[in-house]
């Protein structure tokens, strides 16, 4: 059976971006703290990441991706990641939530969908018996969650305090109950993941 697993990397102040987010700055002023543990270490956007997560971020990596038929990700995570040079970079299908579909760019491999509801449905069709990631931004998630999307849900905390940005559950008001399923921890990003209790 498909799994829905949401993904995401906070501050431990519970931000996933710092102030001023955007194209060429997509994880907001000192935001590249935050995925330090995906490219094994310091890196900026001026000077672009040019390792690989290792040991257990990267077993993290590797078993978060495992399995997976399918991502959906929101507009704003494809935006600030300048569309990752025009080429999905997941290597399944890609499923864009938007408010603008007919914007969807002909190449590349990104299918843009109006609503989660029918991004998850795209996706699981796409995805057969595999699973599908969700990768963010945080109003994606918190639509997932709220719509009980969401089987899974991992989140990687870096060691930085942001003191500004964009918060993973600003105006998420729903009690949850989560069940432990998994702990890594590296010296960039402990990586936890809970099952949603039903």
């Amino acid at each position: 059976m498909t799994m829905v697993a949401a993904a995401i990397t906070i501050s431990l102040d519970g931000y996933i971006t710092g102030p001023n987010d955007g194209p060429g700055n997509g994880l907001g002023d000192g935001g590249e703290r935050l995925h330090y543990w995906v490219f094994g270490g310091p890196w900026t956007y001026e000077s672009e990441p040019k390792g690989e997560a290792t040991g257990a971020d990267k077993e993290y990596l590797d078993e978060g991706m495992t399995g997976v038929g399918a991502v959906v990700i929101g507009r704003g995570m494809y935006e600030a990641a300048d569309a990752w040079g025009g080429e999905n970079p997941f290597g399944v299908p890609l499923f864009v939530v938007t408010h603008h579909p007919d914007d969807a760019p002909s190449e590349g491999g990104f299918s843009f969908v109006d609503g989660l509801d029918e991004a998850i449905t795209q996706a699981r069709r796409a995805a057969g018996d595999m699973d599908i990631s969700i990768g963010g931004g945080a109003d994606v998630i918190r639509q997932a969650l709220r719509a009980g999307h969401v089987d899974e849900l991992a989140i990687s905390i870096a060691p930085v305090i942001l003191g500004g940005g964009k918060r993973l559950f600003d105006g998420f008001e729903q009690t949850m109950n989560l069940e432990h399923k998994a702990l890594l921890q590296s010296p960039f990003a402990t990586h936890i993941t809970y099952r949603l209790a039903r």
